[in-house]
């Protein structure tokens, strides 16, 4: 299998001189070859990347077209079997990529896989994005094995397994790149945010398997591109998910989650307010009205199959977070026996 390790990078100099010695030095084995995928930064990165890592490959893309156009664009000129795509801040380990393919190697029905995220701030925690893999509510809320809404748990190595989930983080990610292209790449209306989800929820509607693979560790620093205070950030999450509902959910649950979740929204929004975090339930409202300008687009996207099973894997983590009060995976009520693990 050739593989291609895929870096996203926008005015991202600073991260590169710190990661990617990691990642280069971690990756040198056959038929694997790494690459900048350039969104038309206006720093000296690539300048740099050609200066000190002689053997990293780049693709200049033509203008910022976020997580889900850049790599969309990218990888048409890459060519490889399989795709891991790398968040500029990933601090990666020894022997990292040796599972990841030897899973892919032996089970012809995994599509995508992610190691565990670990956050590189304090090394003990999982982190935000994908900690020991994802999951979502039945109104699309994700959480993760690790990280329940902001409490991250301590890895005492109870995720060291290899696991069936629901999404892989895009923080790193990595894909067939026959699947890629079958499923058509990222949605690009996404820009950035909740991408990964929607193309595991796709991936997942044409009975591919999506794995979590606990022996191969990264470090992530997560929020580097887009603190995770932002009300940007709040407005795409937000948006993106409920974009994510409407297109993979069954058509005889569309109505009634979507509306649901709307409400759910108005009362995280409440709680923005409460908080003195104004800018957030902004953000919000932003969301939803993009939401509905978009929503006839968004459901022409819907997938032609006739029947799709339930994914989530609790009713709500909202309540069982908030109002039960449990904060660790291993405490949910879990729905779905494939995830109770």
């Amino acid at each position: 299998m050739k593989i291609a390790i895929v870096i996203l990078n926008w005015n991202g100099k600073q991260l590169l001189e710190k990661f990617m010695p990691s990642i280069v030095n971690f990756s040198n084995i056959n038929n694997v070859e790494i690459y900048i995928a350039d969104n038309a930064s206006t720093d000296d990165s690539i300048a740099f990347v050609q200066k000190t890592f002689s053997t990293v490959k780049i693709v200049e893309n033509k203008k910022n077209g976020g997580y889900a156009k850049g790599y969309n664009d990218a990888l048409k000129h890459i060519d490889a079997d399989i795709y891991g795509l790398v968040n500029s801040d990933i601090e990666v380990t020894n022997n990292w990529l040796d599972t990841i393919i030897s899973t892919f190697e032996n089970e012809p029905n995994t599509a995508i896989i992610q190691p565990k995220i670990l956050d590189f701030k304090n090394k003990e925690l999982f982190e935000y994005a994908g900690a020991a893999g994802g999951f979502i509510d039945k109104y699309g809320y994700p959480f993760c094995r690790g990280r329940i809404f902001s409490n991250l748990e301590k890895d005492n190595n109870q995720f060291n397994d290899t696991s069936e989930i629901f999404w892989a983080s895009g923080a790193c990610f990595f894909i067939k790149a026959t699947v890629f292209y079958q499923l058509n790449g990222f949605d690009e209306d996404y820009f950035a945010h909740q991408e990964e989800i929607d193309l595991c929820w796709r991936a997942k509607n044409l009975n591919y398997s999506i794995k979590y693979i606990g022996a191969s560790t990264v470090y992530h620093v997560g929020g580097a591109t887009l603190k995770e205070e932002s009300p940007r950030k709040t407005f795409l999450n937000f948006r993106n998910s409920l974009f994510t509902l409407v297109k993979n959910l069954p058509k005889n649950q569309v109505l009634e989650i979507v509306f649901t979740r709307l409400l759910l929204d108005g009362i995280a929004g409440i709680k923005f307010v409460l908080e003195l975090r104004i800018m957030h339930t902004i953000a919000i409202l932003k969301a939803h009205f993009s939401f509905y300008a978009q929503l006839s687009k968004i459901y022409k996207k819907r997938g032609n199959h006739k029947k799709k099973p339930d994914y989530f894997a609790t009713k709500s983590i909202v309540w069982q977070y908030f109002i039960l009060g449990k904060k660790k995976y291993s405490e949910i009520d879990l729905k779905n026996n494939n995830y109770n693990q």
